[in-house]
């Protein structure tokens, strides 16, 4: 088993900047796993926003790119997403997952709410 905890989510006006934290525990969790962050807005599907793979391998959403960061330190089992300009449609709950051995792991998920 893997258990995700997310941290760092709140309040921002437009244009401002928040950083988020997965740490990761548990049997089933190897520092080989790839790990990400994806997000859901009210009445939207749950979309990719970054991933990171063990050997610190990235991939973003267009939309995302230039000012989200995606970063892990593996020593600390912890994925961080660093989240600049940001608008108010980048409001959504954020939520962290680890792939590992093949199972999917979800975080329960951190509120990001972007202000006009």
């Amino acid at each position: 088993q893997v258990q995700l905890v997310e941290s760092g989510g709140g309040l921002v006006q437009a244009g401002g900047s928040l950083r988020l934290s997965c740490v990761a525990s548990g049997s089933g969790f190897s520092s080989r796993s790839h790990m990400g962050w994806f997000r859901q807005a009210p009445g939207k599907q749950r979309e990719l926003v970054a991933q990171i793979t063990d050997g610190g391998g990235t991939n973003y959403v267009d939309s995302m790119k230039g000012r989200f960061t995606i970063s892990r330190d593996n020593a600390k089992n912890t994925v961080y997403l660093q989240m600049n300009s940001l608008k108010p449609e980048d409001t959504a709950i954020y939520y962290c997952y680890a792939a590992s051995f093949g199972v999917d792991y979800w975080g329960q998920g951190t509120q990001v709410t972007v202000s006009s």
